[in-house]
């Protein structure tokens, strides 16, 4: 297990470190994010989809557990695996995940889940853990954290319900930390070091 702390100023700044991480990244890879409402998980989400080439339209999975973000073939990465974003929020035990059947799609995909800590450990015996930190902010009394209604659909088009209200990422452009831990075989060796930076130092 080996970790890596890196820091960020802006939405871009996150993405661009998002979008970095995103060519390491393989199908059947898993990605935990953890951080308060606010923390910026959706954004550094939308960083990692627009590098690995899928449908756009990523917002905060709230009203529903899964969105599932197709490779585009003729997107800047064709072929590469497809995105499954989840939000295990509401899902209080690992047998809930099982539910929502996520076993089908890993092997095609990379899936990243919100709130999935203590929750989704079981699915892969590799995964990343990564952790945003807001330097400022706390969630809002208008949205404290147990305010979040969800159903337990999956959805295919993210344009549907692409109206609604993402809790997650509404103070993108302030100082983050992010803390990412890396776990199992499959990161053994793997040199994290310059995620942070332009995209030329990690090619």
């Amino acid at each position: 297990m080996t970790n890596w702390e890196f820091s960020t100023t802006t939405a871009e700044a996150t993405q661009r470190l998002a979008g970095n991480l995103a060519k390491l990244l393989r199908a059947g890879d898993l990605i935990v994010l953890s951080g308060e409402l606010g923390a910026g998980k959706t954004t550094f989400t939308q960083g990692l989809g627009r590098s690995l080439g899928v449908r756009p339209g990523i917002i905060s999975p709230t009203f529903v557990l899964v969105r599932i973000h197709p490779n585009l073939a003729d997107g800047p990465n064709p072929g590469g695996p497809d995105l499954v974003h989840v939000d295990a929020y509401r899902l209080a035990s690992a047998a809930e995940i099982d539910d929502i059947d996520l076993e089908n799609t890993m092997d095609s995909s990379v899936t990243v889940v919100e709130w999935g800590a203590d929750r989704v450990e079981h699915l892969a015996p590799s995964r990343l853990e990564i952790e945003l930190v807001r330097a400022l902010g706390s969630p809002t009394p208008e949205h404290p954290a147990g305010d979040r209604p969800a159903s337990n659909v999956v959805a295919q088009n993210p344009q549907d319900d692409a109206g609604t209200f993402d809790f997650d990422d509404e103070d993108d452009d302030e100082p983050r930390v992010l803390r990412l831990r890396a776990v199992g075989p499959r990161w053994a060796g793997i040199d994290f070091t310059g995620l942070d930076r332009p995209s030329k130092t990690t090619e």
